[in-house]
């Protein structure tokens, strides 16, 4: 309350009208333990009432005193600069963009560990022979600059907050914008417990093997592309951001993991909890979103208009306005740079979906699908600014769903082929279209790619290698139209014959989930490399043509009632988790990736696929001119014959393999938090649940996935 006018010739600028001295007070910072001596020699800084500042460390148990202080509460902080010498801190402190301003408290804090293993704080009841006051404190409440530190937990002693305001109002206190510190009051000893400064992040392999860990990891960060990144304001924010909306990119990272909590939900009408395998580390070391400060970083001035930078520009993509639709997010830690794309979720994407003309990838070899790299084009520089500002030598792991996968591919292989950067790429796509032809294909060899396929997952099968042709040529009765995941779906042209170059074929390493009923009736999955294209095109489409380019229209169809298999919760992210702890089971019983049963089941599909093949082949040899014969051995059916003979042997070999850690946790094998982590993941019910294993739960009957109405006589 500001001073009445006959009140103000009685005092001066810096000191009340009676001097009063003589008070002390004392406090003691301690960790959730109650121990002082994590933070024991930290620098200090009091300002009492009159606004004289006192300076001192604290001692080895973490406790001050300060005598004969003018009357009044004193103020304290804790905002001295780091000056020690461990690298990560250096480098963020120092880095070209977003310098953190990271204090000796942060690093003191972030060395603690919560007493509770979720992280949530712990009641206290304290009696008066305890102490005189007792708050629970974050670092935020002791230091300037915040806005690179998590929100606030919910706690029960929470420092006075009214108490520091009324001093701030009536002008004490540091000469500076607004003041900061916790109050502490005359002749009264105050326990100030700090709040540990930990996060969770996602679990990430960085090796070049694929690994079930990831698989099912990447899955999640692919679903959790198609949210928005929920900030608020979503522009031109004038000195502060949340992130309240759940799911959203930015309250996953933001909130919920720098919060110390655990995320479960990555798509809006998910009901399933699926939850990320997560590491403790300290809260630098979490995936980052960045600070938004306006007088720290001029560049986050809203004054700046349309170049104003914020968290949502940074780190999230969005191309509506500028037609291609394209949506991505981006996040890094010291390890690992993520980059997550968007599958097919409006017009706009099926437009591009359905475009199957090709051109020249630039950055590269060969030609690309003319939708997907004006996608990839639109996302380009987006990528290269983020990682021109914090890459520092990290694995770039990029994944995506659907059109995503094939937008990351294209920019995967553009990436690797920068010159001068050495970015070490590594790739997973689920459910990805062909994206480029052979040409590229042959010149991205050195690419990691681990692409998963959802057994009759229609989306892989397209384009067709015979498509090259633009939407000009459309016949409207020529199209199918698909929901994914949302109102809009996938577009594309059957029965168009390629006219010039190269054919479509897809990259990478393929991981496929073959579904499997269980004599007791369960649903299960197996995942393994088939190398046979025939199983992933569903029943044969590419090698069953009669005519031409023609594909078999019966196998088609067959294959579209199946596209329920494409969408991310309720088909891929339940496989990738019945994978992880199938494979989880089979290591820790050292046993067999495939039970005796479960290869006999899919030994006798494959048989039968492979007679049916046959019969095919002694039909057409009917047909076949005289000057052909001899020759049935280089044509396609006979090449699909042998690679499905190939792929019984892969299978068979699935009968002995036994895993290794690596197989199954990648790089984080051999991490001492592993088992740390995965006693959390095990807390939760769902994630206990034994598979022969893991059965892949039903999917709910919401209409998702279901083909739209179509004239089956009008597919040519």
């Amino acid at each position: 309350m500001k001073q009445d006018a006959w009140k103000q010739p009685f005092f001066s600028d810096k000191a009340p009208a009676c001097s009063l001295r003589g008070h002390w007070a004392s406090f003691c910072l301690v960790d959730e333990s109650g121990d002082g001596k994590a933070y024991g020699g930290l620098p200090y800084t009091f300002y009492d009432s009159a606004g004289r500042e006192y300076s001192g460390r604290l001692d080895g148990e973490g406790f001050a005193r300060r005598d004969d202080f003018y009357c009044g509460p004193l103020v304290v902080k804790l905002d001295e600069r780091y000056s020690g010498l461990e690298k990560p801190y250096i480098d963020l402190m120092t880095r070209l963009a977003y310098k953190l301003p990271i204090t000796e408290l942060q690093v003191r804090a972030e060395q603690t560990r919560f007493l509770r293993a979720d992280g949530q704080r712990v009641e206290r009841s304290l009696s008066k022979n305890q102490t005189d006051l007792f708050f629970q404190v974050e670092v935020r409440d002791l230091v300037r600059y915040a806005a690179h530190l998590p929100p606030v937990a919910p706690r029960t002693h929470q420092p006075p907050g009214h108490a520091l305001k009324m001093m701030a109002d009536l002008g004490f206190g540091p000469p500076q914008p607004t003041l900061v510190g916790v109050v502490l009051f005359p002749n009264r000893h105050t326990v100030l417990e700090v709040r540990p400064l930990r996060a969770l992040r996602p679990m990430l392999s960085t090796e070049d093997q694929f690994c079930a860990l990831n698989l099912y990891q990447l899955a999640l960060m692919s679903t959790l592309s198609y949210c928005d990144f929920g900030q608020e304001p979503q522009t031109k924010p004038i000195d502060q951001v949340s992130f309240q909306l759940d799911p959203s990119v930015g309250h996953f990272f933001a909130d919920r993991l720098s919060g110390y909590q655990e995320p479960w939900k990555v798509d809006a009408k998910q009901v399933q909890h699926f939850y990320p395998l997560l590491e403790e580390v300290p809260y630098s070391q979490r995936f980052e979103i960045l600070p938004f400060d306006t007088e720290l970083y001029q560049q986050n001035r809203s004054e700046l208009g349309d170049e104003q930078e914020h968290p949502a520009r940074l780190h999230f993509f969005d191309d509506e306005k500028d037609g291609t639709d394209t949506q991505a997010f981006i996040s890094h830690h010291d390890e690992v740079i993520l980059i997550a794309v968007r599958g097919t979720a409006s017009g706009v994407d099926i437009l591009r979906d359905a475009n199957a003309h090709q051109v020249d990838f630039v950055d590269g070899v060969g030609k690309a699908h003319e939708g997907f790299y004006r996608a990839y084009q639109a996302m380009h520089d987006f990528v290269r600014r983020y990682l021109d500002q914090f890459y520092t030598g990290q694995r770039i792991v990029i994944c995506g769903h659907s059109l995503g996968g094939a937008i990351a591919l294209l920019l995967a292989e553009g990436l690797r082929r920068t010159e001068d950067a050495h970015y070490n790429i590594l790739l997973y796509t689920y459910g990805a279209p062909r994206a480029a032809d052979s040409e590229f294909t042959d010149g991205a060899f050195a690419l990691v790619h681990h692409r998963i396929v959802n057994h009759n997952d229609p989306v892989p099968s397209v384009p067709a290698p015979w498509m090259n042709t633009t939407a000009k040529i459309w016949i409207p009765g020529a199209v199918v139209l698909f929901s994914n995941p949302a109102p809009g779906g996938l577009l594309f042209a059957l029965g168009l014959v390629r006219l010039t170059g190269n054919p479509y074929q897809h990259h990478g390493a393929q991981q496929h989930f073959m579904p499997i009923l269980l004599p007791d009736g369960t649903q299960s999955s197996i995942l393994w490399t088939p190398g046979c294209e025939s199983i992933e095109d569903a029943a044969c489409k590419r090698a069953l043509r009669l005519n031409g380019d023609m594909p078999d229209r019966a196998n088609l169809i067959k294959q579209l009632v199946q596209s329920s298999q494409h969408f991310m919760v309720g088909s891929y992210i339940p496989a990738a988790w019945a994978a992880l702890r199938r494979w989880q089971q089979t290591l820790d019983t050292n046993g067999t990736l495939v039970t005796p049963r479960e290869f006999e089941l899919i030994d006798k599909a494959l048989f039968t696929m492979q007679h049916q093949l046959r019969e095919q082949r002694q039909k057409l040899d009917l047909h076949r001119p005289a000057n052909q014969r001899g020759y049935e051995h280089h044509d396609p059916l006979s090449l699909e014959i042998d690679r499905l003979k190939d792929s019984r042997a892969r299978l068979a070999t699935l009968r002995w393999r036994r895993l290794q850690p690596r197989d199954v946790y990648g790089s984080h094998a051999s991490s001492p938090t592993l088992q740390t982590s995965l006693k959390r993941w095990f807390t939760h019910p769902q994630n206990r649940e034994l598979t022969q294993v893991a059965s892949i739960p039903p999917q709910p009957d919401d209409g998702w996935g279901k083909p739209q109405t179509f004239d089956i006589d009008s597919i040519t």
